[in-house]
């Protein structure tokens, strides 16, 4: 569980096991928690380093090879403050390299990428950031249905449980949402918190869907959130998306009951 939410706050692997490590002894030199931690000495010294940076540990020089010292636990906090100041201050770079990008003669439009794979620590990110890239083309499309199978552990995920409500909160009122799901206690508490458009219905086969699939304007979506590494791959093809969403909408034509 700690390393769990010590890897949402951003901690790599190496980091959170010489963090832990600093943690438990208070004050301990590199050479001691190479030891303990099976991570090689430089290695060590060079994620003591960003620790130090991130201000939630210290380096005492006293003596010939120095040690690593724990701060008190409410760094944790001021460090989580220090990145967002760097990531206020990155953003308003962002935006004025953006208007001075502007100005730059292009030669060629920007090539859209037609297969991308997401890892599981972007996944949430990527679904914010191209919920309106995935709309715009199923505008363009003139189909304005997310069509598809879900895999119920999606929904049982906290973030995306979130996504789900921002995009209700925000989705235009003539997009709607038919998906097949499997008959689970997280889709029938979905059901009754009666999301507007938001339809279901549910797969009455011995099999159950083990990974979701949408199909979205010139956009197919396939997620894995079943098991770690989740993971997200976006194809980007007209011809295949217009198949998948066919298939999704005789599919859906011929499942009866269960639906919101």
């Amino acid at each position: 569980m700690i390393d769990e939410l010590l890897k949402k706050l951003g901690f790599t692997d190496k980091e959170i096991q010489v963090y832990l490590t600093v943690l438990e002894n208070g004050k301990i030199a590199p050479a001691a928690i190479a030891s303990l931690t099976n991570i090689k000495r430089p290695t060590v010294y060079s994620v003591g380093k960003e620790l130090i940076k991130r201000g939630v540990m210290a380096e005492d020089i006293h003596g010939p090879n120095g040690y690593f010292v724990a701060l008190p636990l409410e760094h944790l906090e001021k460090a989580l403050q220090v990145e967002e100041r760097a990531l206020s201050e990155k953003r308003k770079i962002a935006q004025e390299l953006v208007t001075k990008l502007e100005s730059v003669p292009k030669s060629k439009s920007y090539s859209v990428p037609k297969m991308r794979f997401i890892e599981e620590h972007n996944m949430t990110d990527f679904l914010y950031s191209q919920t309106p890239i995935w709309e715009s083309s199923m505008a363009a499309t003139k189909d304005l249905t997310w069509w598809g199978f879900q895999d119920h552990t999606m929904v049982e995920k906290k973030e995306h449980l979130e996504w789900i409500e921002w995009y209700w909160k925000r989705a235009p009122q003539q997009f709607d949402v038919k998906i097949i799901s499997n008959d689970s206690s997280v889709e029938r508490n979905m059901q009754a918190r009666n999301l507007e458009r938001r339809q279901i219905k549910f797969w009455k086969e011995d099999f159950k869907f083990t990974a979701t699939t949408w199909a979205l304007g010139e956009y197919v979506v396939f997620m894995m959130t079943k098991q770690h590494p989740y993971y997200l791959v976006e194809i980007h093809d007209a011809v295949y998306a217009e198949n998948m969403r066919e298939l999704f909408k005789n599919l859906w034509g011929t499942i009866g009951g269960n639906k919101k």
